[in-house]
């Protein structure tokens, strides 16, 4: 079956999509304001063969302008409304998995909705996150950009029980192709031995199912604390010094969300520290 093109219209609607809310209402009010003095604009009577030319002219522009001072500016807001309901999806799917307290609510997911959780969860750590061209099957699932660096994250194998070496071969070969400086495997299941030994020093973040669990609950906790301290912002208050919420850090090696853990061993013996996530794969520590 052939694919329908689609129209410059539909593809307005699909990139004010991409953006947040607030930038396709900003659009829309920006396009209304730039075309609408066109089409209040009076069209002189015309004197001769000149001026009749550019009276054509001048009523093409108007008769597009008092059309496109509405429909652009509808375009926009349209996508604005995709984007907010999107948003508000990610949202209650980040919250539904994180209250869940088993598993394998993430393996019941769909590989779409897979995509968005992790979408979400790496949005929630300050990415800048981008949908790509591929499927269940495909390779690189997202695109992740944070300090000017773009990373690769694979979904593909969300529900297998063990990812292979191969996945990450395949993953190395992308990110070299892509210009990309890491990437990211996620998975519900683990990874084989090979698949760790592979990825190590190749900056490629294996995340297994467990790890992602606890990726779930920070993302969930930093988006209410961010929605907490907008709100009062907003009523004209802000968070006390002392106040019980705990921002949780980015890993200062990999970038990855951490949490906080107690020493076992050395000289900090029973004293508090953050540890990233992806331990033992990445060892990056911040003092709490």
């Amino acid at each position: 079956m052939v694919n329908r093109k689609q129209s410059v219209f539909e593809d307005l609607i699909d990139l004010t999509a991409l953006l947040p809310w607030w930038a396709g209402l900003l659009l829309a009010l920006i396009s209304y304001f730039l075309i609408h003095p066109f089409a209040v604009e009076p069209v002189p009577s015309a004197t001769g063969v000149k001026e009749a030319g550019e009276m054509v002219s001048k009523n093409l522009i108007r008769s597009f302008a008092i059309f496109g001072q509405y429909l652009f500016p509808a375009v926009f807001l349209m996508g604005t409304a995709v984007s907010a309901m999107s948003s508000r999806k990610r949202n209650r799917l980040l919250a539904t998995t994180a209250e869940t307290t088993s598993q394998g609510a993430i393996k019941a997911l769909s590989w779409r909705e897979f995509e968005i959780l992790v979408g979400e969860v790496f949005r929630c750590h300050g990415y800048t996150v981008q949908q790509t061209a591929g499927g269940a099957d495909g390779g690189v699932d997202l695109e992740l950009k944070k300090n000017g660096e773009k990373q690769l994250v694979q979904c593909k194998q969300w529900r297998a029980t063990k990812v292979g070496v191969t996945t990450v071969r395949e993953l190395f070969g992308v990110m070299a192709a892509c210009g990309a400086v890491g990437a990211f495997i996620v998975t519900s299941g683990v990874f084989t031995r090979e698949a760790k030994s592979f990825a190590e020093g190749r900056n490629i973040t294996l995340i297994d199912g467990r790890t992602l669990d606890e990726m779930v609950r920070l993302a969930k906790r930093k988006s209410t604390n961010s929605s907490i301290f907008s709100n009062a912002a907003e009523r004209g208050f802000s968070p006390p010094a002392n106040d019980a919420i705990e921002a949780v850090p980015d890993c200062p090696a990999c970038g990855s969300p951490m949490v906080k853990r107690v020493a076992r061993r050395g000289n900090n013996v029973g004293k508090a520290f953050w540890g990233c996530v992806n331990f033992p794969n990445c060892r990056g520590t911040k003092t709490v």
